[in-house]
């Protein structure tokens, strides 16, 4: 029966050289050069998240400078006898401690008692200490001395993913590296490497999914490629890929986001239920969704491009999506996805919660302008009864038609002057004020048919000649963007006015006037309140309130931000009982009445 030799790839494809670590270019170059020219430390600490080369960086580093022929690049030679020791494993210049199980006091003085022995082959003693954190306070105590001066044949390499937990007498002793995440295009580049000798297969997509599950950590990655080849027979493909590593395919945040560009709810909602029948958590898709926006966001702008941390081809889609989105949109869905993750922990119907995000996210960019034109109607009747000019505009609401009989009527007030008729018509005195109002009627119709807008009127006269088209100019704000500068106190202006407009939202303009808005860019203000309550009402009203101040400043990219400002502690509300209390402590005469006539506080 033949023995099984395989090796997993994190362990076999070890870097053995400075040349062959991934990612950290800087690092090692600098080790290199402190080995070439003889500077170096007694105590150095690498530090930085799991996975990216740390403790194989020390184990190369250990070699070199033992090594009796190394290479002009000042790399080990891998021939002479020290390194073939290191090599198979058999070098007494290298000892390695596991501070995760080895952290007492007692292993720290065996540490010392070595230190004292001279190498015998080679010119160091290199002594390795893994995650170093996980030393108790005595160990550290008991390690000062021996760090802050050992032989000088004695050198230190302290490893750590959390520097922050290490004292800082070690820290003030030692040379701190930085090691930083392998980025995404490095990881699949060894991938790469590692599947042309493996003789594997792999599409670049699915080899990206693997270097994005691996958040920047060459070991994981080499793991989940291990597994992914496994189950993939040597062909690994990104279908298998998000099969296996249980990761939701990237079309449907493309398709939820066309959703969203459409106003298209139901369809945002079906795509969310495919989703969670698949069996992923609601959270790790809002997470997922959060991502996809901020690579949109990045996506949207050629100088962030570099950000995205992907193949060119699946880049090209986010460049496509990005384009038919704003940049409104943009922040206003990542602020949502955040949000809607902060709020999941604590929420009693976490399906409900995701949904709701769903529908706010489908309104940004299409907010509902179906109830205003049923309000509306009214007026356009009235005022537009006895224009001809109305009839063009009277195909979208048919009940108005009928209407149109009396106006041969209407020339039979002409002598309007003298206003014989109107006491024939006692039913209606309203239309007695109309008259004056005829002056201005090119005016007037189209205030009426815009969605509560009362702050352009005096603009209207100039686009009088484009009737025809007034229906669509309603909706320009969210298809044509208009992008006129405007000043502060011309926003302050509309903001006044939206307040004197709508009287009947008494808790909405209540707020409004005691906050007003800041401006923090040329097109985003920021609005303080007191608190969420007073955040909640301006919400109820944020779409309306939005488009009537960029109607009035036309400018559809302006953006309203809400900020909580602190206002100290609260006043302290007393009650009856404390009242007493303090009065009897600042009145020493009575309380001496209600001790000398043994009374009591209720």
């Amino acid at each position: 029966m033949s023995t099984n030799n395989y090796i997993v790839s994190a362990r076999k494809y070890r870097p053995a050289t400075f040349r062959s670590v991934v990612g950290q270019e800087s690092l090692t170059h600098t080790l290199k050069t402190a080995i070439a020219s003889q500077r170096l430390a007694h105590a150095y600490l690498f530090c930085g998240p799991r996975g990216v080369g740390k403790t194989t960086c020390a184990r190369i580093f250990a070699k070199t400078i033992n090594c009796l022929s190394p290479t002009a690049e000042g790399e080990a030679c891998n021939e002479c006898e020290l390194c073939r020791a290191f090599n198979e494993q058999r070098s007494y210049n290298i000892t390695e401690l596991d501070a995760a199980s080895n952290n007492s006091v007692d292993d720290i003085r065996n540490i010392n008692e070595q230190v004292r022995i001279p190498p015998q082959t080679g010119m160091y003693r290199v002594f390795i200490i893994d995650e170093v954190h996980m030393l108790t306070t005595a160990a550290f105590n008991a390690f000062l001395k021996t760090l802050e001066e050992p032989p000088e044949y004695a050198i230190f390499i302290l490893a750590t993913t959390e520097k922050q937990k290490v004292l800082p007498t070690i820290l003030s002793r030692c040379q701190i590296y930085d090691f930083s995440r392998i980025t995404v295009p490095d990881i699949v580049k060894q991938l790469q490497y590692i599947c042309e000798e493996e003789n594997v297969e792999a599409e670049p997509a699915a080899l990206n999914v693997i270097a994005q599950k691996a958040d920047g950590a060459m070991r994981d990655a080499l793991s989940i490629f291990d597994q992914v080849t496994a189950s993939s027979e040597g062909h690994i493909t990104y279908r298998s890929a998000i099969e296996n590593l249980n990761v939701l395919d990237y079309d449907y945040y493309f398709k939820l986001v066309e959703a969203f560009i459409a106003g298209d709810v139901p369809q945002a909602l079906l795509i969310y239920r495919d989703i969670r029948e698949k069996g992923f958590d609601s959270q790790f898709f809002v997470n997922g969704l959060g991502q996809h926006v901020r690579d949109l966001m990045v996506s949207s702008t050629p100088q962030t491009h570099s950000l995205l941390e992907m193949n060119a081809e699946v880049a090209q889609l986010y460049v496509t999506q990005a384009a038919k989105v704003t940049p409104r949109f943009l922040y206003q869905a990542i602020e949502l996805c955040n949000t809607t993750d902060l709020n999941y922990r604590n929420a009693s119907n976490k399906q409900l919660l995701v949904e709701l995000m769903l529908i706010k996210l489908s309104q940004i960019m299409n907010p509902m302008p179906q109830e205003q034109p049923v309000q509306q109607a009214p007026k356009v009747q009235k005022i537009a009864t006895p224009a001809p000019q109305a009839a063009p505009r009277q195909a979208a609401p048919a009940p108005q038609v009928p209407q149109a009989p009396p106006q041969p009527v209407a020339p039979a007030p002409q002598p309007l002057a003298a206003q014989p008729a109107a006491p024939m018509r006692p039913t209606p005195p309203p239309p007695a004020p109309a008259p004056p109002r005829q002056a201005s009627a090119p005016s007037v119709p189209r205030p009426a048919a815009t969605p509560r807008i009362l702050v352009n009127t005096t603009a209207q006269p100039k686009r009088q000649a484009e009737q025809p088209v007034a229906a669509s100019t309603n909706v320009a704000p969210s298809h044509e963007v208009r992008r006129a500068a405007f000043t502060p106190e011309q926003l302050q202006q509309a903001w006044n006015a939206y307040i004197n407009n709508h009287p009947n939202e008494h808790v909405v303009i209540n707020t409004m006037r005691m906050a007003s808005p800041q401006r923090v860019t040329d097109t985003q203000y920021m609005i303080e309140v007191q608190n969420p309550s007073q955040v909640q009402f301006i919400q109820t009203a944020m779409n309306n309130l939005l488009t009537e101040l960029r109607n009035a400043v036309s400018n559809d990219m302006l953006a309203l931000d809400i900020k909580i400002t602190d206002r100290g502690p609260a006043p302290k509300i007393w009650t009856q009982r404390e009242i007493a209390e303090e009065i009897v402590k600042n009145n020493p005469k009575f309380a001496q009445f209600i001790k000398d006539y043994e009374l009591s506080l209720a």
